[in-house]
């Protein structure tokens, strides 16, 4: 897969570093000069450009791209390199990088991103999940499937600890995608046990989030109450 990043910052080249080490083709775009460090990531493309100039994104061939991160610090810049690639490149896959929780309600399909992802969420939301188990975390939302992407850390009383994880009824169009164990990751199996303190990461409509938290930590809803 091709993937075209915006911003070749530490959080650009930290992406891409990632990707590339999952067999991805890489292209690292940024106009300043002071940030084109090829020796950072030797495997990657780089491309002295701004990315919210069309002429430059048509130099790095966003055509031929299947995923645009705009990854940059600028949150206007983010905006204008999805919109860009979505528009006028056609682009099947956005991901724009939130970097100011009062803007998060523009990254939208409107503004052509398929992803968002608020580095401010996912910080507090780390903060959350280092100091409560049993509590839903939100880590991002997919705006096209009106979708979250969710982690909740199983508490010790959890109805379902020690069940397989193809038993536990999830709500409907619920998907466990992965499970967090130990330092490990594991790809969910029907027939896996899960255990308490179990890191669990599932994708859930909004609608059902509610749902979903009362069935794995139902305690802790009480709780609330």
């Amino acid at each position: 897969m091709r993937v075209a990043i915006a911003g070749a910052g530490a959080v650009g080249r930290s992406i891409a570093r990632e990707l590339i080490a999952n067999g991805h083709e890489i292209l690292l775009i940024d106009k300043n000069p002071e940030s084109i460090k090829p020796e950072r990531v030797p495997d990657a493309e780089w491309l002295l450009a701004d990315a919210c100039e069309l002429s430059s994104l048509e130099e790095a061939r966003l055509d031929r791209c299947d995923v645009v991160i705009a990854a940059t610090g600028d949150d206007k810049v983010n905006l204008v390199t999805s919109l860009l690639a979505k528009t006028e490149f056609g682009v099947p896959r956005t991901v724009g990088r939130v970097n100011h929780p009062n803007n998060e309600w523009l990254f939208t399909e409107a503004w052509g991103v398929d992803v968002n992802v608020s580095t401010p969420r996912i910080m507090s939301a780390l903060v959350e999940e280092a100091v409560t188990v049993g509590d839903l975390v939100r880590l991002f939302t997919f705006r096209q499937g009106n979708a979250n992407l969710v982690e909740l850390t199983l508490p010790a009383d959890s109805p379902y600890v020690g069940r397989p994880a193809g038993l536990i009824p999830l709500p409907e169009n619920c998907a466990l995608v992965t499970i967090l164990r130990d330092g490990q990751v594991y790809v969910p199996d029907p027939e896996q046990p899960v255990e308490q303190g179990d890191e669990l990461l599932l994708v859930v409509p909004a609608a059902n989030e509610d749902e979903l938290a009362a069935l794995l930590a139902p305690s802790r809803r009480r709780g609330e109450g």
